[in-house]
């Protein structure tokens, strides 16, 4: 699942999140896993034997539908398994899950591509993240006791085929063995279905209508998606676009972190729980890296497998993850170094971790593309150790408001009471998140020109200033609301002036979760508090000759929902205020970057 406006039309259909139904017993019934299908009919040529339609029973009685790939003779083969809701027949452009199914069976495996719980082919109904627990254990379990099958299996997948991996696991199947989980979902209320604790309104309705149904819904052409927009109350706009769909009310009417998003959450003792080696793969610009990063950090911190977890993070958006790069995001470029042979990379993992066939996995812990110096950098743990926090103060005459103010980012705090900056936020003409389809990699420069968009711009860079990590702003403000959005963006100035945007996602912090998101806290109008956004994790060197710039507005529209500044439940508002918005950046309240800045370095002849 995944930043910004999360993903594109295209990327939408390789995200992923979750829903929810009570746990069911973590038991499974012999009798039901070891049942035998039908006997499935095959094709099979001079390589590679397939069978389609496999019925995988669960155990409720109900059955998935499966595809299987293996080598047309020998066996039986390590296998490995791939759980989809965008159909195991779907191809993207020139990739299909059949040719990477394909690929692999031509080198030893049996590969299993499956239609999750009420999709495609298979039976039952579709209930987000919520089922795929237990599914994925039965389904894990009763293809490794298949007699092609040798028993051992490693998982992979992007998106929500990432994150179910992870909640097949917490399940504890005695056959997995490993795990390839690239760009997964899995800091809810902060990454799906809402950021910063602002409703994800374009992914919600894109994403739950495209999963409404047991085949991709595409039927939104003709629609006029601002008129779904701007209707209120949010519950309602399902009903508003055409369709009803419970998720998405499910969605709404919990704003917190509560037992429904619980069922989802990944705990310390979760984590102590899993002895597995796992590849992890996302990018600098993928929607879903919040959730990537979140299962590096617990494995690292808690797994009895930490010394086997590895970390492959480049150039990339969400669906470039798994197919391996491209040469430009928006206004940036890239080396043709930047891409990687995915399956390649797979292969590798899984010849040692699965198929036994080499002696080491002969990879570093982490290997991350910096981009700007365009090189891959290698570290033996992730953020790197010599990563320092390095804060970069605003300050401003009291006039940072558009392009053209004196908001300004210094390595020293202010010295004097530098005045506050203000700006009005009417939720009724929000800044758009993006220009184009995708905010990754693009120009924010004529957004900047704006009121209601302070900018806060760094002195030119004599060294290079290389940060690889998390990025995050702290900063005090104060508004005549109940509440109100902060909404952020970092960004590398070029010499020609394009602001070009760095980072996953747009920073947002909606006021009522400042203190966490398993509770709402309505603020004191005129009370200044402190405030924390975080950026995602960036690897990025800024070159000589440019600048570092941040800027501040309130909205990110059609990306979140512009928050309407009544403090009323968001689900079910109807009325419209307008905030006044203070941003200060004093002695006694300051605010500040930070960044982790591991080198600096003058520019190369």
């Amino acid at each position: 699942m995944s930043g910004t406006d999360h993903h594109s039309p295209i990327q939408h259909r390789l995200s992923a999140l979750v829903s929810g139904r009570p746990a069911l017993a973590l038991g499974v019934i012999a009798s039901v896993l070891l049942a035998a299908p039908t006997t499935p009919a095959f094709a099979q040529t001079a390589d590679v034997k397939r069978m389609f339609d496999v019925r995988t029973p669960m155990r409720d009685g109900v059955e998935l539908s499966a595809d299987v790939w293996m080598p047309a003779e020998g066996g039986p083969f390590p296998t490995i398994i791939i759980r989809t809701p965008y159909l195991k027949t779907m191809a993207m452009g020139d990739f299909s899950l059949a040719g990477w199914a394909t690929w692999f069976a031509e080198r030893g495996y049996a590969v299993v591509m499956q239609d999750v719980r009420g999709r495609g082919d298979s039976d039952g109904d579709f209930d987000f993240f919520f089922q795929e627990g237990e599914d994925g254990y039965d389904t894990i379990e009763w293809m490794a006791a298949q007699p092609w099958s040798n028993g051992d299996v490693c998982t992979a997948g992007v998106s929500y085929l990432g994150t179910d991996q992870w909640l097949a696991a917490r399940e504890h199947p005695p056959s997995l063995k490993c795990m390839v989980a690239t760009a997964a979902a899995g800091r809810w209320m902060h990454e799906l279905p809402y950021y910063g604790g602002a409703w994800m309104m374009s992914w919600a309705l894109d994403w739950i209508n495209g999963t409404s149904g047991r085949n991709m819904q595409t039927n939104t052409a003709g629609i006029d998606m601002d008129s779904v927009y701007w209707h209120r109350p949010l519950l309602t706009q399902d009903d508003r676009m055409g369709r009803d769909m419970p998720l998405f009310n499910d969605f709404l009417e919990n704003s917190t972190m509560n037992e429904y998003w619980q069922r989802l959450h990944f705990t310390a003792e979760d984590f102590r729980g899993l002895d597995l080696p796992v590849l992890h793969v996302t990018g600098w610009f993928d929607g879903d890296q919040p959730g990537a990063m979140f299962y590096w950090d617990g494995m690292m911190a808690h797994s009895p497998a930490a010394d086997e977890q590895y970390m492959l993070t480049g150039p990339w958006g969400h669906a470039e993850t798994f197919i391996g790069g491209t040469l430009e995001v928006g206004e940036m470029s890239f080396k043709p170094e930047s891409i990687v042979d995915n399956k390649a990379e797979h292969l590798a993992f899984f010849d040692h971790y699965l198929k036994g066939s080499g002696d080491s996995y002969d990879q570093p812990r982490a290997r991350v593309y910096v981009m700007g110096a365009e090189e891959w950098r290698e570290f033996d743990q992730y953020p790197p150790a010599d990563a320092q926090p390095t804060d970069l103060y605003l300050s401003s005459g009291g006039r940072a408001n558009s392009i053209v103010g004196d908001g300004t980012l210094a390595w020293s705090a202010p010295e004097g009471d530098s005045p506050p900056d203000r700006f009005t936020f009417d939720p009724r003409r929000p800044v758009p998140a993006a220009l184009g389809v995708l905010p990754a990699g693009e120009d924010r420069t004529p957004l900047q020109r704006r009121d209601d968009v302070l900018v806060y711009t760094s002195e030119v860079i004599e060294e290079a200033v290389e940060i690889v990590g998390k990025v995050v702003i702290e900063f005090h403000a104060a508004t005549d609301a109940r509440d109100t959005d902060f909404v952020a963006n970092i960004m590398d100035v070029y010499p020609d002036g394009r602001a070009v945007k760095l980072g996953p996602i747009t920073g947002v912090v909606r006021a009522r979760y400042r203190n966490g998101f398993d509770r709402e806290e309505l603020l004191t109008p005129g009370e200044v508090g402190r405030y924390e956004i975080d950026l995602g994790h960036i690897a990025h060197s800024f070159e000589p000759g440019h600048r570092i710039r941040i800027d501040f507005t309130s909205s990110a529209y059609p990306h979140v929902a512009p928050n309407q500044n009544t403090g009323n439940p968001v689900a079910t508002d109807t009325e419209w205020n307008t905030a006044r918005q203070i941003i200060h950046h004093s002695r006694e309240y300051p605010s500040r970057i930070i960044l982790p800045v591991r080198a600096r370095r003058r520019a190369t002849e």
